[in-house]
């Protein structure tokens, strides 16, 4: 294991220090470039906001990955020197912030987000290691190695989903900042403690990345004085994205689940909004408000009692993840099985699968409430009639 010395933790200062200093001066550019938020049906800001304050992250982070680490990181690892492993990284967090300043003045279509998020991945499959080259069947299965060409998909697949999934909870102040920052910092945790082969480049990135958000975050969270905008929420889901691949390919035998639970509050609540559009005849990809911040806002949570919630669900799931690298084999089977069951008992009770979409707490209400019990047999006796 690799000390984190003085130098490393004075970097960090800096580059929150940079970040905290940036944004203000990241509001004031995007009323004079036009990246405003408007007020509209699906947003709850009652009047203009600047909404390209992700700037402040992505520049604060470039900073500190090309000019400040690799002053005080020398020793390469697997031959790469720490500007070689992160300079393409940063390119391709450089390449989806850029459309996603686009999106915030200019309003791409979603066609041309996407194209510019593939593009990015395109560059870190190219340039880098990090892919999704390997697979590990949890829980004592073999490891699966794939070709270039699914390797090439796999990784496309995973940066464009997480990217996404982490734009689509950007929808209260401080929401993708708080997630971002609680499964970060497990992420790196995980990372220096528990990854089979130990990367410090891996682990004072993500941390790198952690200050940049955390010096955004007071003036983001609520009430807000700027948003993240697509810039700040499409960088931050793709350098995730990318940064967890590391431990998907990792030869652990919970390496495949642990950054999935990491990753659980967008993850989940985008899985589960593709489904409920999919069971309502909609498309997918159709914005609706049942998202589950949307959810707890309509059961009468204050904006950020929402947000605290939603926090505390993330910490649950970083909670398991750390569990989960302790755990014996049958301990993180049991594990699973009860996150499972517990999450869809949440999920039914807060309706974000849509109305009257319960399975299980009809089974459960079948199974402990005889009158009920006797009124489901006898519709369906009656159905048989």
């Amino acid at each position: 294991m690799i000390p984190i010395t003085l130098d490393y933790v004075l970097v960090l200062i800096g580059t929150f220090l940079l970040s905290l200093v940036l944004t203000p001066l990241v509001r004031f550019l995007s009323f004079r470039i036009g990246a405003v938020d408007n007020p509209n049906a699906r947003r709850i800001n009652k009047v203009p906001m600047p909404s390209a304050g992700g700037l402040a992250i992505v520049v604060s982070f470039t900073v500190a990955s090309l000019f400040l680490m690799p002053r005080i990181l020398h020793t390469p690892i697997w031959g790469l020197s720490y500007f070689d492993y992160i300079a393409p990284v940063v390119l391709g967090g450089l390449i989806v912030s850029f459309v996603g300043l686009l999106d915030d003045i200019f309003e791409l279509s979603a066609k041309m987000k996407l194209m510019g998020i593939i593009l990015a991945a395109v560059v870190i499959w190219y340039f880098t290691d990090f892919q999704f080259d390997s697979f590990k069947i949890p829980f004592g299965g073999p490891m699966i190695h794939f070709n270039g060409f699914v390797t090439f998909c796999l990784t496309i697949l995973w940066i464009v989903a997480i990217t996404n999934a982490v734009n689509l909870i950007d929808g209260l102040d401080g929401l993708v900042g708080g997630v971002s920052i609680i499964s970060l910092t497990t992420m790196g945790l995980i990372s220096y403690f528990f990854l089979y082969d130990t990367d410090i480049f891996l682990t004072l990135t993500i941390f790198v990345l952690i200050v940049s958000i955390a010096g955004f975050f007071p003036y983001n969270y609520h009430p807000a004085i700027i948003y993240l905008g697509d810039t700040g929420a499409l960088f931050i889901g793709f350098m995730i994205a990318v940064l967890s691949l590391q431990g998907l390919k990792n030869a652990t035998a919970v390496a495949v689940v642990t950054p999935i639970l990491i990753l659980g509050v967008p993850i989940v609540d985008t899985t589960v909004a593709i489904i409920r559009r999919t069971l309502s005849g909609k498309k997918f990809y159709e914005p609706d408000n049942m998202h589950l911040h949307h959810r707890l806002l309509a059961m009468g949570f204050t904006h950020r009692g929402a947000v605290l919630v939603v926090y505390g669900i993330a910490m649950f799931f970083s909670l398991v993840s750390l569990l989960l690298n302790v755990s014996s084999r049958i301990g993180g089977v049991l594990l699973l099985i009860g996150v499972a069951f517990a999450l869809e008992i949440f999920i039914e009770g807060v309706e974000i699968w849509g109305p009257n979409r319960t399975p299980l707490l009809k089974l459960l209400k079948f199974i402990g409430n005889s009158d009920y019990r006797q009124s489901v047999v006898n519709k369906g006796r009656n159905r048989r009639k």
